[in-house]
């Protein structure tokens, strides 16, 4: 994996619902002839494991307990900490004589081994090197109560880092989101499955490191239960197909991108240089004749068109391409939404796959209609509007969003942010590359160039958006490996489409 600031470890690429695991652990379990206690005594010991390779010089760990098996692998925790003589500091957050089961048992074992509870759970100790989260589980669904939030709060204030154990506390582990407070985590270790809210929306700013740990049992629980979405990650790209060695530009696919409304020519020329560095043979683009010269000026491999929005130019563009990129600068006046109703006309005239993206998919929410042969790239408030809720309500349930989008528009559907969800209406994928850099104007134009380079080369509608939603991203983890995160232009982006592209196993 490309090592960023915001990277994960690597990780399985099937995805669970948080109830998924909850019960399939214990058939997996039971499938092992392993007991759910020696289940818990693995599941510490990898936590332990991670923090002493991330923290090898720790002396001093706070952990912090609630009444679930959470706070059962935190006993765990404390009782091999203490038997590597680290000082221990354990929070238990409600009654210890509410801990049941195996948690009472794990409970027992560290008491037994010389650990204490500390009365004290307001001021994190200045000698503490590492906090241990298991305060809250996969459970949580709603706000925490609002001592656990006031808890979560003073942990994330007091500069330490956090190792969480399965979820960050407070993180709804099936949609990602936040609901009041939730754990700040540096590293996350999670179980037997990955629970599909760690990898998309604020679950992006709160795991840190993700890493997985199977127990012994993740490839039995694998088989016994069905992925409710998968994670795309960089090795996917090894499917990406190598030019033949006597190949030329009319075998690589010819892409239109159709926006660039008078003063917004920036947004397709990014889509049109996109489109080929990510391997398209031809790219053509149909603007505004006052954004013609800027777009000729910084791309002079396109074949730069600007005319009325009624020209039989466009018909003709529209007939040689093999894909088109329809909204990138396209604008909202009379221009933009003659232009948009013409190429989709001529997209259906001529079935021809599209994307839709940034103004195409504001006249898309005027004038509703569906269709299979497109990718949509909605960004949450572009989402917002084509459902007609608020952004914050995307965000809530981007899962959900994704397939409301697709049942609602047809084809496939890319709902950006972080931990982008690429939905077609039975397989849904989260790209789980990306980081905080991409939040920039005109990074939403250069993936739709992409996606539409991939169509136009040939690769079906899903596959194209989820590739070239992994290309986009792994490009600008590129770019921020070598130059960071912060200032990083979409433009910056394009030479790194083609090293991702082209490179083999570059991201080992």
């Amino acid at each position: 994996m490309i090592s960023t600031p915001s990277s994960h470890s690597s990780l399985p690429e099937n995805l669970y619902t948080s109830n998924q695991v909850r019960e399939g652990e214990v058939l997996a379990a039971r499938a092992c002839h392993v007991d759910m206690y020696s289940l818990m005594l693995r599941a510490g010991q990898a936590v332990f494991d991670e923090l002493l390779h991330r923290y090898p010089n720790v002396k001093h760990i706070l952990i912090c307990c609630g009444k679930g098996n959470n706070g059962g692998d935190g006993y765990v925790v404390g009782k091999l900490a203490l038997e590597r003589d680290l000082a221990v500091t354990l929070w238990q957050v409600g009654s210890e004589k509410e801990l049941k089961g195996d948690a009472a048992t794990a409970h027992d074992a560290f008491v037994k081994a010389g650990g204490v509870m500390s009365s004290e759970q307001n001021t994190v100790p200045s000698s503490v090197d590492v906090i241990v989260d298991g305060l809250l589980g996969t459970g949580i669904k709603g706000e925490v109560r609002p001592y656990f939030a006031h808890l979560i709060e003073r942990l994330n204030q007091a500069k330490v880092p956090i190792v969480a154990i399965d979820t960050p506390s407070g993180l709804n582990t099936d949609t990602g989101a936040v609901s009041g407070s939730a754990i700040v985590a540096d590293y996350t270790v999670t179980f037997i499955g990955v629970k599909q809210g760690l990898v998309t929306g604020s679950a992006r700013a709160h795991t840190g490191v993700l890493s997985f740990a199977g127990l012994g049992v993740d490839e039995v629980f694998a088989k016994q239960n069905t992925a409710n979405a998968l994670l795309a990650q960089s090795p996917w790209l090894e499917i990406l197909k190598a030019k033949a060695r006597d190949t030329h530009k009319g075998r690589q696919g010819s892409v239109l991108v159709v926006g660039g409304n008078d003063g917004m020519s920036g947004a397709a020329y990014l889509a049109s240089c996109a489109a080929l560095k990510s391997g398209a043979g031809l790219a053509a683009t149909y603007v505004h004749p006052e954004s013609c010269l800027a777009i000729r000026a910084l791309l002079p491999e396109a074949m730069v068109s600007g005319s009325a929005a009624d020209s039989v130019l466009l018909e003709q563009r529209s007939h040689w391409a093999s894909a088109l990129c329809i909204g990138p600068g396209l604008g909202r006046n009379h221009w933009g939404e003659s232009v948009y109703k013409s190429a989709m006309q001529l997209s259906t005239k001529f079935n021809k796959p599209m994307v839709v993206d940034a103004d195409g998919l504001y006249w898309l929410s005027v004038a509703l209609e569906h269709m299979d042969n497109r990718v949509l790239t909605p960004h949450p408030g572009e989402a917002a509007r084509l459902l007609g809720i608020t952004s914050t309500q995307i965000e809530h349930d981007r899962f959900s969003a994704a397939r409301h989008l697709q049942q609602k528009f047809g084809g496939v559907v890319v709902l950006k942010g972080a931990g982008t969800i690429i939905c077609d209406g039975s397989t849904t994928v989260v790209c789980h590359a990306g980081n905080p850099g991409m939040a920039t104007g005109g990074m939403g134009d250069v993936l739709a160039g992409v996606i539409a380079s991939l169509l136009a080369q040939g690769y079906p509608v899903f596959k194209a958006a989820v590739l070239g939603t992994l290309v986009h991203s792994c490009a600008a983890d590129r770019n921020a490996r070598m130059k960071g995160e912060v200032g990083m232009l979409a433009s910056d982006v394009l030479n790194d489409i083609r090293y991702v592209c082209s490179a083999k196993k570059w991201w080992d």
